[in-house]
């Protein structure tokens, strides 16, 4: 009679390959997408990664999120800082501007809780993914809205709050993703 036993490194080797084909699960774009804020801004930004959304696993795509999630919030620190510079003696834009220059930095804002939701992800903290890419929506939303709910949002005419919520829709994949990702 033979008898199978599992060795240490079979069961390691097993528990290996359960973990990574979880988070290598192939999900649909469409089936992201119809969860999205903006559905066809998710579809644009999913399909515009050069080798095409098609296959790509949770893991990908999220890195791929990160990466455009991350040129939009730096692309909208380079317009607040166009705003800073134009606003001139405009002392409540100026401060407006400046407020949300903080709330989208690489040291406190939106763009250092990017980077922390790519590290992560790298972590494999799908959960934590979900939690940080929120904080990024409440950075960019303080911004546009103001943290305190008694002052009522500067009235910006930039293009600022469109720059703003692009980023917001962008994150707001990751957020799908992530929870994708945990339900693996």
């Amino acid at each position: 009679m033979t008898y199978f036993s599992i060795t240490p490194s079979l069961a390691l080797l097993f528990l290996l390959y359960a973990t990574l084909s979880s988070a290598s699960k192939v999900v649909d774009v469409k089936d992201i997408c119809a969860k999205a804020r903006d559905p066809k801004l998710c579809s644009s930004v999913l399909n515009s990664r050069p080798v095409g959304a098609r296959g790509a696993n949770l893991i990908t795509l999220a890195q791929y999120t990160i990466n455009v999630a991350r040129v939009k919030a730096t692309n909208t620190v380079k317009l607040i800082n166009i705003l800073i510079a134009k606003s001139g003696s405009d002392h409540k834009a100026k401060n407006h501007y400046k407020t949300c220059l903080t709330h989208f930095n690489k040291d406190e804002g939106a763009l250092n809780d990017i980077d922390y939701v790519e590290e992560l992800l790298k972590k494999g903290d799908y959960f934590g993914v979900g939690t940080a890419a929120s904080a990024v929506i409440t950075d960019v939303d303080d911004c546009i809205t103001g943290e305190d709910p008694e002052d009522p949002p500067y009235p910006d005419k930039s293009n600022l709050p469109q720059y703003a919520d692009v980023v917001q829709k962008v994150v707001n994949i990751l957020l799908i993703i992530s929870k994708y990702l945990i339900q693996k």
